[in-house]
């Protein structure tokens, strides 16, 4: 989607402190933090929202729920961090560009 906000970050037309990327995700920063540490993971190719996923995305987003837990170490969530997916404008989500939030403040 050429207008989508999240894709434009994926295509470097709007900077982001990156913390994390790879062929198929993306982790940045979120530019409203909830947390003093608060990134968001995203798929680099477009999904809008968890209610358009398919089975064909399953190996996506496990990928995404696993690096979730290696990226907020290395961000100083070691003893945890919270996690949410806000799905649909009932849900909550502003970027229809699907998007996990991990947050947290670190311990120590």
């Amino acid at each position: 989607m050429s207008d989508c906000l999240f894709c434009k970050i994926v295509r470097g037309e709007i900077p982001a402190k990156i913390v994390y990327q790879d062929d198929d995700v993306l982790a940045f920063n979120d530019i409203r933090p909830a947390a003093p540490v608060h990134f968001l993971l995203i798929p680099k190719r477009h999904i809008e929202s968890l209610l358009t996923t398919t089975e064909q995305d399953q190996a996506l987003l496990g990928k995404m729920l696993a690096l979730a837990p290696s990226i907020a170490r290395e961000q100083g969530l070691g003893e945890g961090f919270k996690t949410a997916i806000n799905t649909g404008l009932a849900g909550g989500q502003e970027v229809f560009h699907l998007h996990l939030h991990v947050l947290g403040t670190p311990q120590g």
